[in-house]
């Protein structure tokens, strides 16, 4: 039986396949699959009319995060010419936290979670005709109703590689999955857990090797927090561990560059201190960290359940600088039950720090489907600080897509009152 998987591997979802196709490399039964990895919307159809002329069964994987849940919405439109002929399944953050409103747009199954084990057994209860009901961690319609089975274990990182490796689509490494804090704004702790699980040293080395075999030569990191690396819970750090990780894989990298907290992850306010910055300096290739500060409100960190204070983001920058590397420091406007005494403490914590130096990523909030701050309306921006973020970044001191951001709110926001 002559099988084909069709995904879209778009910029913004290259980590989750990368991560999924990996999971099948490690099982024999997808040694024949036909993987097409679509770049765009048009690819992706293109791809998708190939592969029911040329294959007996075509499964249609689309990972999505809610800013493309339009986009997604879109392209299902054009899919429907593919319908009986194709099994199209759902996955990724948006799914994870809305199962019910990504199955209406016609999917036949959404797999919640992390997906290596459960998205590999799927395909195989597909491809082979059977029943795939009683999967653990999927939801899928019955009868007109949503069915949610019980979750998924949690993954062992060490099991599965971070990337496809027959295929070559190299990426940066996960190392460690789960997060402690429980941010109300974050999907992060809703998908993986706070439960923190890291790839071995071991491990990791291992596919630095594969990527300098294959001529690369530039490794980065995937990782709630970079400077968490080894540590038991997630809050307390295991510098030891952090830094042979960073050195051994500097070492096998070699001549090439290693990158610790600079995209596409960020450290925590609370865990930049002299011998974390040091560890960087040391060994990565980075000039910069980037720090999640988030608010300059102690009350809004607070309600939050964010877990650091407004102290902390000033000592990571002064620090962060002190060391010789640049700070860029997130910041997100719009939080719900965020008042203007807030926004105002916001605005002057930003205000010390480009003085100090710093460069400020300003975001919007998002209500994401599945965390505390779902059904929260946001805190609109007033053309006050809109005026004031426009200024700062026409002299480079801000950046970010906080304008794209809060016009997808509002988008986000009708849609779940109307």
């Amino acid at each position: 039986m002559r099988k084909a998987l069709v995904v879209n591997y778009f910029k913004r979802n290259k980590y989750s396949f990368n991560a999924l196709i990996g999971a099948l490399e490690t099982d024999e039964y997808f040694d024949d699959l036909a993987v097409y990895f679509s770049r765009d919307e048009e690819e992706l159809v293109k791809n998708l009319r190939e592969a029911v002329r040329e294959y007996e069964k075509v499964v249609v994987a689309l990972s999505f995060m809610t800013p493309q849940f339009w986009e997604i919405k879109g392209l299902m439109k054009r899919l429907r010419e593919f319908r009986g002929r194709v099994f199209l399944v759902a996955g990724g953050p948006h799914p994870t936290g809305d199962p019910e409103g990504t199955l209406k747009l016609g999917f036949d199954v959404v797999v919640r979670g992390e997906g290596e084990e459960t998205f590999k057994e799927l395909l195989k209860r597909v491809y082979e005709g059977e029943g795939f009901e009683d999967l653990e961690g999927i939801s899928f319609l019955e009868d007109g109703e949503v069915v949610s089975n019980k979750p998924r274990r949690w993954v062992d990182l060490n099991d599965y590689p971070p990337f496809p490796i027959r295929y070559k689509k190299f990426g940066p490494i996960e190392i460690t999955r789960g997060c402690p804090y429980g941010c109300f704004f974050c999907q992060t702790p809703r998908i993986f857990g706070g439960w923190v699980r890291h790839r071995s040293v071991e491990n990791i080395l291992r596919y630095v090797e594969v990527m300098r075999e294959n001529e690369k030569r530039d490794v980065r990191f995937v990782s709630p927090n970079a400077f968490s690396y080894g540590s038991p819970d997630g809050k307390r750090l295991n510098l030891e561990k952090l830094e042979g990780m960073i050195m051994g894989a500097k070492e096998a990298i070699n001549p090439g560059r290693v990158f610790l907290g600079s995209f596409p992850s960020e450290v925590r306010p609370e865990h930049v201190n002299e011998e974390t910055l040091r560890i960087v300096k040391e060994y990565a290739s980075n000039d910069n960290l980037v720090i999640g500060a988030q608010s300059g409100s102690q009350r809004v960190l607070k309600l939050c359940r964010r877990g650091h204070g407004v102290e902390d983001v000033y000592q990571a920058v002064k620090l962060t600088l002190k060391s010789g590397l640049k700070a860029n420091v997130d910041f997100i406007f719009g939080l719900p039950g965020e008042e203007e005494e807030d926004v105002r403490e916001t605005l002057k914590v930003i205000e010390d720090l480009m003085g100090m130096g710093a460069r400020i990523h300003a975001h919007f909030f998002l209500p994401l489907p599945g965390t505390p701050f779902a059904e929260e309306e946001p805190k609109w921006l007033s053309e006050d600080v809109r005026r004031k973020l426009r200024r700062w970044a026409s002299k480079g001191k801000v950046y970010g897509e906080w304008r794209k951001q809060e016009g997808l709110a509002r988008r986000m926001w009708d849609l779940m009152t109307s």
